[in-house]
């Protein structure tokens, strides 16, 4: 258990703007009454960078800094947010009479006595991406994965390489008491190529990423990500139109992983479930997928993209099962709808900024392992899709449906993969694709670090994952 995080944040965010613990115990003295049930300050310094190469250029470069402090008052199901981005004393006090003028919140003063709260250890290393290398090396990292992208193709006419560093730092103080912070790095590469032969022009992409410095991306992993993206694009080349109908699919493991994160993830936060608006709404102890079915939110893995050692309220986040062997266990929860429901917090609150009001969001969600080998679930099918990745989707919380294009697919036919098939849309519904799973692979991985949940207008990084599925009678949209 460590404190140094917090005092780092403290050093970063209110000592050079003169802001002192005892200025937060009085804006707290402030912002109290029998009103409210509960409040907290967000304090953030996000710095980002990012390099765009294209054709060997490069292209575009940003650096931007963002900071400030958001004020939170909450009594019942009504929350007030004020928020500054100016990090003063006055500031502070300022966006705190927003807050009780927002919530017409009583006048009545508590003291309050802030302790900085012992945390778990640290689930990634407080390192500064953007300032342990040169600018120069940053851009030779995509310069390289540039070269190592075009010597594997004649036919290609066009590479995009871009990369990006985050260094964020936050501070957490409660009404309660607590006080904590968190030192957040976040790196990202991606490459995107396009190739073209006998007229046909196909694009294929690749890339990944977590919570460590720019030397994660070793030359062994750059020619993993040129390897996948340039296969993946000349694959395409070869791809035949889908056939559509209804089939059984198998979903590769990983990033597939998207359509958990979609179809069933959302429905399954506290929020949706408290309003009655998720289809999984009052249905906890109930059969909700196929026996060996279980999907857990997992924000303690060491590094991941999605991961946080605690979350926007200062709760350490946990590893939460949500279904176990197909039955429903639970959802996942921040402090306000956790107390409206009667339940406990699992360390889900999330927020983009300090100028956003946190909800419940995932962390890193996928499904555990089966007992079948990947190969045994394909040969078992004797007509179907095989889905390797997917592309962009639409999902309804409500009813649970959903639909998905597969990036790159494949024809299984007398159980085998044969002929790559390309405009392909998986069509279903969450709670019932759930439930129509026959086999679950022992492969369960999670995505290479490129998730991107939105919510709400407020974009998190995240992690997906799940091992290789077979799911009979889902709907593909083709073009035959």
């Amino acid at each position: 258990m460590t404190n140094k995080n917090t005092e780092t944040a403290i050093s970063v965010l209110l000592t050079p703007h003169g802001v002192t613990i005892e200025d937060l115990e009085s804006a707290f003295a402030e912002l109290s009454g029998k009103h409210i049930d509960f409040a907290d300050f967000y304090f953030q310094r996000t710095v980002s960078e990012g390099y765009v190469l294209e054709e060997g250029i490069i292209k575009n470069g940003s650096f931007n800094t963002d900071m400030g402090v958001g004020v939170r008052a909450v009594s019942g199901e009504k929350s007030a947010l004020a928020y500054s981005d100016e990090i003063s004393k006055d500031a502070l006090i300022e966006a705190v009479r927003t807050v009780r003028a927002i919530g017409n919140f009583s006048d009545d003063k508590t003291v309050v006595k802030l302790e900085k709260r012992r945390i778990p250890e640290a689930l990634y290393q407080p390192v500064n991406p953007i300032e342990l290398k040169e600018t120069k090396d940053k851009i030779e990292i995509i310069k390289k994965l540039d070269k190592l992208a075009r010597k594997l193709s004649p036919h290609i006419i066009q590479v995009m390489c871009t990369i990006s560093s985050v260094y964020e730092v936050i501070l957490i103080a409660k009404r309660d008491g607590a006080l904590a912070g968190d030192i957040r790095p976040l790196v990202r590469a991606n490459l995107s190529v396009v190739v073209q032969k006998d007229g046909k022009t196909e694009r294929g992409n690749a890339g990944g990423g977590g919570r460590f410095s720019l030397d994660y991306f070793t030359d062994e992993k750059l020619a993993s990500y040129a390897e996948e993206a340039v296969s993946s694009a000349l694959r395409n080349l070869e791809a035949i139109p889908v056939p559509a109908g209804v089939f059984p699919v198998v979903l590769g493991p990983g990033w597939p992983g998207v359509l958990l994160h979609e179809a069933v993830g959302h429905g399954l936060e506290g929020d949706f479930n408290r309003k009655g608006t998720s289809v999984f709404a009052d249905k906890i102890g109930q059969k909700v997928a196929a026996e060996g079915v279980t999907i857990v939110d997992n924000g303690t893995v060491k590094d991941r993209r999605g991961s946080l050692t605690i979350d926007d309220e200062g709760n350490p986040t946990q590893c939460t099962v949500l279904i176990e062997n197909g039955i429903l266990k639970g959802y996942m929860q921040d402090e306000l709808n956790a107390s409206l429901m009667g339940q406990k917090t699992t360390g889900n609150c999330r927020r983009e900024s300090f100028a956003t009001l946190p909800i419940p969001r995932m962390t890193n969600t996928y499904m555990l392992s089966g007992d079948k080998e990947p190969e045994e679930i394909i040969s078992s099918v004797d007509y179907g899709i095989y889905a390797k990745n997917f592309g962009g989707g639409q999902v309804d919380i409500t009813s649970g449906k959903f639909a998905f294009s597969m990036s790159e697919a494949w024809l299984i036919e007398k159980g085998k993969i044969t002929q790559p098939v390309k405009g392909a849309t998986l069509i279903g519904n969450g709670h019932e694709a759930l439930l129509k799973i026959k086999l679950i692979g022992n492969d369960s991985c999670l995505d290479g670090g490129v998730g991107i949940c939105g919510k709400d207008g407020q974009s998190v990084p995240v992690g997906v994952g799940m091992p290789t599925l077979r799911i009979d009678g889902l709907t593909v949209g083709g073009t035959n």
